[in-house]
């Protein structure tokens, strides 16, 4: 991966506040990046740790420049604040990381319309809106990404047996990447989805989803930051319209011993939901997610 391959560019990442978002924007700064965290949380969350002004705080800490801006993505008028505010700042936008997300798991009869409305106006309508807004300045950057952290579409049943609402709310994240790589892709902007083979070990893992159970056989954040990174140095014109796992962009680049990215290393590493195998069908040495838990 290049060396300060990001230095003088500014990143767009929505939901950056904590997690895998931070984690992308500490790799970026770390090249001496610009950052725009949009995200809610301005006020500390008495489970979730991390607010849009402990990140910026840590990106610069990282090496880059940091803008905090609290936004709800739902909202057309704080999207346009937002974007106008990162311009303002930074001269322009050359990659958008499209992370914030909603998720609620349950069956038909399980979730309330409001969830539903949430999971959807987040995931797909937010993802949509901010793609839109930046569009016009990510087209005269010189090597333009947008990255949905979203997974491979897959119509197995199985993914959307229990938790339909959510699984179509992330698959439309998915749709927006197939939409805008096939409609950009002479005008040379990327779009690109991005999923962690395994369960990461994030705020969410810990206090929504799985529990501290769960932990040691999660991978950390910076894995999928640095096949991020990896993504985000390589031409546009030639790098679009991809469902990218993240092991298998760091293979691409060189890289076969992940052991350092686990929590416990040599412990069997929990599968990511929507994904049910390791690279090229290997099944030994992980385990799906337990019975019981949330994707």
């Amino acid at each position: 991966m290049a060396d300060r391959a990001l230095k003088g560019k500014t990143l767009l990442i929505t939901g950056g506040s904590r997690g895998i978002g931070l984690a992308i924007a500490k790799r970026a700064a770390a090249d001496g990046a610009n950052v725009a965290i949009v995200a809610k949380t301005a006020e500390p969350h008495p489970k979730l740790p991390g607010t849009i002004f402990t990140a910026a705080a840590e990106i610069e800490a990282a090496g880059g420049k940091a803008l905090a801006i609290q936004a709800d993505i739902r909202f057309e008028e704080q999207v346009d604040a937002a974007v106008a505010q990162t311009v303002a700042q930074f001269g322009g936008i050359d990659i958008l990381v499209n992370n914030a997300s909603a998720v609620n798991i349950g069956g038909l009869t399980d979730i309330s319309m409001k969830r539903y409305d949430l999971m959807h106006q987040i995931n797909g309508r937010g993802t949509y809106l901010v793609s839109q807004k930046c569009m016009p300045h990510l087209l005269k950057a010189a090597n333009p990404h947008i990255l949905m952290l979203s997974p491979p579409p897959d119509l197995k049943p199985k993914w959307f047996a229990g938790s339909v609402a959510y699984t179509m709310a992330k698959y439309n994240m998915s749709l927006c990447v197939l939409g805008i790589a096939a409609e950009y892709r002479k005008a040379g902007v990327a779009a690109n989805a991005l999923w962690p083979r395994t369960a990461i070990d994030t705020a969410a893992v810990r206090f929504e989803l799985g529990g501290e159970a769960m932990i040691k056989h999660c991978r950390k954040p910076e894995i999928v930051a640095d096949a991020a990174h990896a993504i985000f140095t390589r031409p546009a014109r030639d790098c679009s319209g991809n469902f990218f796992v993240d092991d298998e962009v760091l293979a691409s680049e060189g890289v076969s011993d992940l052991s350092h990215y686990a929590v416990q290393p040599g412990a069997p590493l929990i599968l990511d939901f929507f994904l049910d195998s390791g690279p090229d069908g290997q099944k030994d040495g992980y385990i799906s997610f337990p019975v019981g838990a949330k994707p």
